[in-house]
């Protein structure tokens, strides 16, 4: 098979969805050397994801992600390369880019909470998702419960939608000595046992609720470390900040961004408890990567976040409930032994992540796509 791959959007966000292709391709590379890929990259972009084996190659694209005529400037410039399959990582496929098109859908937010989203990105995922989904001759979802929703919303058939669970960046995995854990908190000014949260600082997140759980707990119990909220800006994140100043926190609050892997792998390291009380997750990488960090995970139970921490793992049913999230953190950090088999618990589910198995899994999908 001919297979091409868009490898596009690094250049442009290095966010979750391009961390997903770039994990993706060398974990294909080591397992299929049979088929002839082509990696798609920004004609801009400097860098290189293609994997060293000879049955990987890069071209280049003249057309931007998310661009108004992206759909058909980009099947103009596939047309030559006669592909068999060509699979769109970022939900939306071109017109006609090879025989056959495999997208990979990673969540729902835009349909479920529109509000939540810049106009621009309402606009490209929100406004062709129906078109994509019927286009495509498969799809891969990262969560049954993003599956789940492609079929109740978008009335996919189910036998055209498979899921195809993700893993974390190898340097989560890692061990790592105290030392160079010290490191990284002292460069921040860093305590250890302190309460975390990571992801883009956006509605969806709904960091105000973690903020307000976090004054109950200072106000009501003997906590006292700091609450480190680690993300780039992303779009109306203003209340946050207002959260923040209205409750006289500026002094325990505090906002990290530009954070490397490896830096915050040793946060996950030394935090008391990652805490994810989102409204909605495709997937949810930080709880699993903490998880393999040996930090406990609080997590709301929406979207796919109870599959990422699994049965056994801690979910809070409302997240906008600040009672229950304020004693769901003060007994992960305050309840030795329940923090323990928080930690064990973890531990063992993540072990069920690979992307050697996503990788696999995706290649069962473009032999199924071709036959």
């Amino acid at each position: 098979m001919k297979i091409g791959i868009d490898c596009r959007l690094p250049y442009y966000q290095m966010g979750g969805i391009s961390q997903y292709v770039l994990h993706l391709l060398p974990a294909l590379a080591e397992i299929d050397q049979e088929n002839q890929y082509t990696i798609f990259h920004s004609r801009k972009d400097g860098r290189s994801y293609q994997p060293n084996p000879s049955n990987f190659n890069r071209e280049n694209l003249w057309t931007p992600c998310h661009h108004r005529v992206e759909r058909l400037a980009l099947s103009a410039e596939l047309a030559r390369h006669n592909l068999d399959l060509f699979h769109s990582p970022d939900f939306i496929p071109p017109q006609r880019g090879g025989k056959r098109h495999l997208i990979t859908v990673h969540d729902l937010n835009f349909i479920f909470h529109p509000r939540f989203l810049t106009a621009e990105s309402l606009r490209y995922y929100a406004g062709q998702i129906r078109w994509a989904v019927e286009k495509a001759d498969h799809i891969s979802a990262d969560s049954h419960a993003t599956r789940q929703d492609n079929i109740e919303q978008l009335n996919v058939p189910p036998e055209k939608i498979t899921t195809v669970h993700l893993s974390v960046n190898p340097i989560y995995q890692r061990p790592y000595s105290q030392e160079e854990i010290n490191e990284t908190l002292k460069a921040h000014n860093l305590p250890r046992g302190f309460i975390l949260a990571v992801g883009t600082l956006e509605p969806r997140k709904n960091y105000p609720t973690l903020i307000r759980a976090y004054a109950k707990l200072r106000a009501e119990t003997a906590v006292d470390v700091p609450l480190i909220i680690v993300g780039g800006k992303g779009w109306i994140y203003e209340e946050i900040f207002n959260t923040i100043d209205q409750l006289g926190l500026k002094e325990y609050v505090r906002h990290l961004s530009g954070v490397f892997d490896e830096q915050l792998a040793h946060l996950y390291h030394s935090a008391g408890v990652l805490v994810t009380p989102s409204h909605y997750e495709g997937f949810g990488l930080p709880a699993l990567e903490a998880m393999n960090c040996g930090c406990p995970a609080i997590v709301s139970r929406r979207g796919s976040l109870p599959e990422i921490v699994g049965p056994k793992g801690i979910m809070i049913d409302d997240p906008d409930d600040t009672d229950v999230l304020a004693e769901a953190i003060d007994r992960a950090l305050n309840d030795s032994q329940h923090r323990q088999t928080m930690i064990e618990n973890g531990y063992e589910h993540a072990k069920t992540f690979s992307w050697r198995k996503a990788a696999q899994l995706t290649l069962n999908l473009y032999k199924k796509v071709m036959k």
